[in-house]
């Protein structure tokens, strides 16, 4: 068997991030799933050309719980502290939310390529990538903020369990490498891929934290930044199946592979390995050409490792467990009349057949007879009835005859006319935002009558807007207070919505989410949205609740043609 190469087999020991304290280092024991945003993993990197750049050590700054970055990020608990920089957890106290932040000195020897690393990452946008908010250098101090997802857990605390399932194991490779391949299509490398950067949502979604900075954090660089993107998502792929870490010595919660045995295949080290995801982590991980794979090319980047998983045949969800219902127990009567005896306690009743039904001349002329009858009471009771209708027709049409000669020129009440109502104008309404728009320039595509264009949101890490809003919506102005008796919307996908509306005596288009009462709701992909109640109103709000899902895993929601009737 061919030895791998010096390069793929460069791994660090542990030593280059120690614990504050022992405080610090029970919570980095017991806290992987509690605290899945943390940063502590070890310096471990999986060779291929990862280097810690030279650096000057700078003392860390004096920050404590309660200290306020930006009078806006007030510091809650700290969660790694190495080499000059911090992490934190903090509170965005415009927000309401929590977030991460890495602090550093300004004057540390990677302050710039930080900076940089984290503007670049936030221009991304890649919902698949945690996204950094803020990157901002002021009182001699650098810091990076980015999203906190308390209810994701990390890759290696689900590895703490056992191998993923082979579905499982497949979704993780599939959109890990779809992500990065986006993202060196940018120009972006992560180079600290491990079980700790990865991990997967209350969605299912899987999701890529420190893309650029953890390395730039850390003074990784490397000369061939897709190849060690694409073996580290073999590493991956490797622990997942096999519950170990492919490389010499142990990481991240894992056993190491045996030691002078070389790189093996995962269906090699476990029974029960599917074979096509063990393969494709051995071409993901014998990138350099040094051992062959069962003759199969090695993939060398995360587009060539897209490529191989979509030749894969799909490998679909395990079937959900049926549980048998209990077998049916025959209820025990005491029976102590009609000369019957009485069963012991827990004797089982013999089951008594039906008596057999008549079959004596006399019983079928009784059948035949009854049968008449009610056929004949039958018959009576429709003629009666009838007669009653046609007599109470008459009546209303005599009544009604008198009620027009007595009115005279009156006219009857108005019906409901289901006229077109037009809409002068639009605008998209995002109140809880901190920009408070969405996509306003496709407004007008939301009512052209054209079903094929749309006005869509942006996307959303879950149906509930990632649990960042109420909803969106479209405010239409009718050019005048009128009455409105139902909006009709189309949305592509299925899609829950309110419609809202403001008091018909505003003068002017309210900007404030509370001056629009709620007055129908409902959802699906054509929804018709009655008021309760006539209603008179200018400005009607078209308010998205609950999207639907998108292609990319995300939800994001989108408005085909509104229409509004008298």
């Amino acid at each position: 068997m061919a030895e791998r190469s010096t390069a793929a087999v460069d791994v660090a020991d542990n030593s280059g991030e120690q614990p504050l304290t022992a405080k610090a280092d029970q919570s980095t024991a017991d806290g992987v799933a509690k605290n899945p945003e943390r940063d502590t993993d070890s310096d471990e990197t999986q060779g291929s050309g990862g280097t810690e750049g030279p650096g000057r050590k700078a003392s860390p700054p004096e920050l404590h719980s309660g200290h306020k970055l930006a009078r806006r990020y007030r510091l809650e608990e700290c969660v790694t502290r190495l080499d000059g920089f911090s992490s934190w957890r903090a509170v965005d106290e415009k927000l309401r939310r929590a977030v991460g932040v890495h602090v550093l000195p300004a004057d540390h020897a990677r302050a710039r390529s930080v900076l940089a690393a984290a503007r670049s990452s936030a221009l991304l946008g890649d919902p698949r990538f945690v996204q950094v908010l803020d990157a901002v250098e002021e009182n001699d101090l650098v810091y990076v903020v980015h999203e906190w997802l308390p209810d994701a857990v990390e890759l290696s605390a689900l590895l703490a369990g056992g191998p993923l399932e082979p579905h499982d194991a497949y979704q993780m490779v599939s959109q890990v490498a779809s992500a990065m391949a986006a993202a060196h299509r940018e120009g972006l490398a992560h180079l600290r891929l491990n079980p700790n950067a990865v991990l997967r949502a209350s969605t299912g979604q899987w999701r890529i934290r420190g893309l650029a900075v953890n390395a730039a954090l850390r003074g990784i660089s490397s000369e061939t930044p897709q190849r060690t993107d694409t073996e580290a998502i073999g590493a991956l792929l490797y622990a997942a199946l096999t519950q170990r870490w492919p490389y010499e010595n142990d990481a991240y919660g894992l056993s190491s592979l045996p030691k002078d045995i070389g790189l093996i295949a995962p269906d090699q080290v476990r029974a029960g390995v599917h074979r096509g995801l063990s393969e494709l982590a051995m071409r993901a991980l014998a990138n350099d050409g040094a051992t062959a794979s069962r003759h199969e090319a090695p993939c060398t980047t995360p587009e060539e490792l897209v490529k191989a998983i979509g030749e894969m045949p799909r490998i679909r969800p395990p079937e959900p467990a049926f549980t048998a219902p209990p077998e049916y127990q025959r209820t025990t009567y005491q029976q102590g009349t009609y000369g019957r005896q009485t069963p012991l306690p827990g004797a089982t009743q013999p089951i008594v057949p039906p008596p057999p039904p008549l079959q004596s001349r006399t019983g079928k002329a009784l059948k035949w007879a009854v049968s008449a009858l009610l056929i004949a009471a039958l018959g009576l009771g429709s003629w009666q009835l009838a007669d009653a209708l046609m007599d109470r027709a008459d009546k209303s049409d005599d009544t009604n005859n008198t009620q027009t000669q007595d009115s005279g020129d009156k006219s009857p009440a108005k019906p409901v006319s289901d006229k077109p109502i037009a809409i002068r104008k639009a605008r998209d309404f995002d109140p809880f935002s901190s920009d408070g728009s969405e996509k306003p320039g496709d407004i007008p595509k939301a009512y052209d009558n054209s079903p094929a264009t749309y006005w869509q949101t942006d996307f959303y890490l879950s149906p509930k807007f990632g649990n960042l809003k109420s909803g969106v919506g479209i405010i239409l102005d009718l050019g005048k207070t009128q009455h409105v008796g139902k909006v009709t919307v189309t949305f592509v996908g299925q899609t829950s919505v309110e419609l809202r509306a403001a008091g018909a005596d505003a003068s002017s288009q309210p900007t404030s989410f509370d001056a629009y009462d709620k007055v129908a709701d409902g959802s699906g992909t054509t929804v018709v949205l009655k008021p309760g109640k006539a209603l008179q109103s200018r400005y009607l709000l078209v308010w998205l609740t609950e999207l639907p899902a998108d292609t990319d895993g995300t939800w994001r929601g989108r408005v085909a043609d509104i229409k509004v009737t008298s």
